[in-house]
């Protein structure tokens, strides 16, 4: 089966020899929201170079001709491309899409850290199929998937963390909002985001630099977090991916129990690792998260232990507000078997629906301008409930 040959690529790969199951790694200062999805993306409207050249075939051709000449039209631009309207529809839409099920029936709070763990969920679903396409194409495409989502990680952090630092997103009804072609520098002011804006989490909206005073505007630009915490928080993030994809990618080959763990340790937070606590014995109530160091590459342990060792950690509330439930709530461990049952299902359905598609229908049409067409077919109505 294809999955067998994934893992031994996987598993074979040196870069993930000192990564850990990372699902308890510490989480980003975020903030909770109750906002509700947006509206379904629509398509841009088209700029009148982009009318006046389609209308023209003689200046289509010639602008074809110059585009390959600077290198657009190669194989790896356009896996890039194809990566990053596969990303956009098929993973970082999938926690607006749910917000429900991922709020209610997860306990996920609505906090950038929750987006990221079910955007990473759907990452590695995307990435399965996508090893098994014929070479290159299945590295280029990966390479491009993995670029796209950490790219657009690293702004969204930015945009929590460091507000006013990057333009805001325009949402995809907006006449202005970007597409695929429009990759300008992050800094530029006249940046338009290519990655969709979610209403999973809150994003500060910082107020016009025109309407502060002087010294308002120092305050909060000393308010802001400094290079070093985003830095800090990237490779933390990065761990988390690793983390997660090689846990998931064993679960694919042993079976449903070992998925299942993954899937708590992973995405679920771990919550009850060290047992419920239902106040039978007394003692005061606290605070407490799961916490895996052995192996991370952000967090020494030597470091936790010198600072009261891991039991200490675990009673540091990181803001992710994935932790343990509390004695008064404790019944809502009762549903987490038929939860994770419910969603091995739907991964070893996604997997083995996207194992049928053609590689043409992953792949695309392989034209310039055509990176949009067929991503219904990869992506199938329905969602995990």
């Amino acid at each position: 089966m294809i999955s067998r040959q994934l893992l031994a690529r996987r598993l074979a790969a040196q870069r993930f020899a000192r990564l850990s199951f990372t699902a308890s790694l510490p989480r980003a200062r975020l903030i909770a929201s109750n906002m509700t999805p947006g509206p379904a993306p629509t398509s841009p409207q088209q700029s009148w170079l982009t009318k006046k050249v389609k209308s023209s075939p003689a200046l289509l051709s010639v602008f074809l001709g110059v585009a390959r000449v600077l290198g657009y039209g190669s194989p790896q631009q356009l896996a890039n491309r194809r990566a990053l309207y596969l990303y956009n529809s098929f993973c970082a839409s999938r926690a607006d899409e749910q917000a429900q099920f991922w709020r209610n029936e997860c306990a996920l709070p609505a906090t950038f850290q929750s987006w990221f763990t079910i955007t990473n969920l759907h990452v590695w679903l995307l990435t399965v199929r996508l090893r098994a396409l014929p070479a290159p194409h299945g590295s280029q495409h990966i390479q491009g998937l993995i670029d796209h989502f950490f790219q657009d990680v690293e702004e969204r952090v930015r945009a929590v963390l460091q507000p006013g630092v990057l333009p805001p997103r325009l949402p995809p009804s907006s006449p202005s909002a970007p597409s695929a072609t429009k990759y300008l520098d992050p800094t530029s002011p006249a940046y338009l985001s290519p990655y969709s804006v979610s209403t999973f989490y809150h994003t500060p909206i910082p107020p016009p630099p025109s309407s502060l005073t002087r010294a308002e505007l120092k305050a909060h630009r000393r308010a802001q977090a400094p290079e070093r915490v985003v830095t800090r928080q990237m490779k933390i993030f990065r761990e988390q991916w690793a983390g997660l994809g090689i846990a998931l990618d064993l679960g694919l080959v042993r079976g449903d129990a070992e998925m299942a763990g993954a899937i708590w340790r992973n995405l679920l937070g771990g919550r009850g690792a060290r047992g419920i606590d239902l106040g039978e014995n007394g003692g005061q109530e606290g605070f407490r998260r799961s916490v895996n160091l052995v192996g991370g590459l952000v967090e020494s342990v030597k470091k936790v232990d010198k600072n009261g060792g891991i039991e200490a950690e675990e009673s540091k509330d990181d803001e992710s507000g994935v932790c343990d439930f509390p004695r008064g709530e404790s019944d809502r461990y009762l549903p987490y078997p038929a939860l994770m049952s419910n969603l091995v299902e739907y991964l070893r359905r996604e997997t083995s629906r996207m194992e049928a598609l053609t590689d043409a229908a992953v792949m695309g049409p392989r034209k310039m301008g055509r990176e949009a067409e067929g991503l219904e077919v990869v992506k199938a109505a329905g969602g995990v409930l």
